[in-house]
């Protein structure tokens, strides 16, 4: 038996985590607080990936290799989505989500 934290502990935070990170992912019209919203949930995920494979596999790695890919995956893809957000900003001069309503090339 493991004496450190109890994993509800760890499901409540990733569940807290996940769930703020719905909630700004659909109420913000924002492109930067849209991209905050999502790697909320991508860590939580992390979470929850970390906290099952200490207690369920204490000497096995494969949760800590997962959540390095998965920070790895969020990592690239923060720094696609500034870019586009940045180009976004150069065209429209504006990052809300409503305001972009053309994409042209």
């Amino acid at each position: 038996m493991n004496a450190g934290i109890p994993l509800s502990y760890f499901l409540i935070l990733a569940a807290l985590m996940f769930f703020t990170g719905i909630y700004g992912f659909l109420t913000r019209r924002n492109l930067i607080t849209i991209l905050m919203s999502v790697e909320l949930i991508l860590n939580s995920v992390n979470i929850n990936m970390l906290a099952f494979n200490r207690y369920l596999y204490p000497h096995k790695l494969e949760g800590f290799f997962f959540s390095l890919f998965v920070i790895a995956v969020a990592a690239s893809e923060a720094a696609v989505a500034i870019a586009i957000i940045i180009n976004i900003y150069r065209r429209f001069t504006t990052i809300n989500v409503e305001d972009v309503n053309e994409m042209k090339y």
